[in-house]
């Protein structure tokens, strides 16, 4: 049985699911994760980050060296296999994180527990912003959907979360800006001392 089968991460996640469809190297993992979106989940950013997780599942005996192909034109290329104990922890995994939500720890929540640092005007500034972002990429994954309405809604299921995530909180941002700008939500350093007094 594998060693490490409850240390899992969303990347060792995904690149299991990818050996769950076929043997391949980590070059085309991070091409495939990128080609299907899946880098909005996953972070691929740092090529290391793969080689770094399929270092780990291989020491957990959830993948194996099916091969080492060389080529002339290009380096050695190991090409790896999910093994039975890999199947096991693909599922296990993703039915513990289908059923029970994680403790995360995302920037945005972090950024409004210490917006008091800036002004109101500051504030609102950036979450306009953020909310004219958030607009934008919304309606581009939005034209994404569309365009592949051949694939069957199993494979967009997290494409559709990620909308349904980011609609719920432009609707929230929304709110936020019409208090800011009504004057509803606003505060100064003064008042701020205040309250800490108050609370002390």
């Amino acid at each position: 049985m594998a060693r490490s089968i409850h240390r899992r991460s969303v990347l060792a996640l995904v690149l299991l699911s990818l050996l769950a469809e076929e043997p391949m190297h980590p070059y085309r993992m991070r091409e495939m994760i990128k080609e299907r979106g899946k880098d909005r989940i996953a972070n691929v950013a740092q090529r290391n980050s793969v080689y770094q997780t399929i270092d780990r599942l291989l020491r957990a005996e959830l993948i194996a060296v099916r091969e080492t192909a060389r080529d002339e034109r290009r380096p050695e290329r190991t090409v790896y296999e999910i093994t039975d104990a890999g199947q096991e922890a693909l599922r296990t995994w993703t039915a513990e994180m289908l059923e029970s939500p994680a403790r995360e720890f995302p920037e945005f929540p972090a950024a409004l527990a210490s917006a008091m640092v800036l002004t109101p005007e500051d504030v609102t500034a950036r979450l306009e912003k953020r909310a004219a972002d958030l607009t934008t990429s919304l309606a581009a994954d939005r034209e994404t959907l569309q365009a592949v309405p051949e694939l069957p809604r199993l494979f967009l299921l997290d494409e559709e979360y990620s909308i349904a995530v980011r609609e719920a909180e432009l609707k929230w941002i929304e709110g936020v800006l019409a208090a800011l700008r009504s004057g509803e939500l606003t505060w100064s350093e003064e008042w701020i001392r205040a309250v800490a007094e108050k609370m002390a």
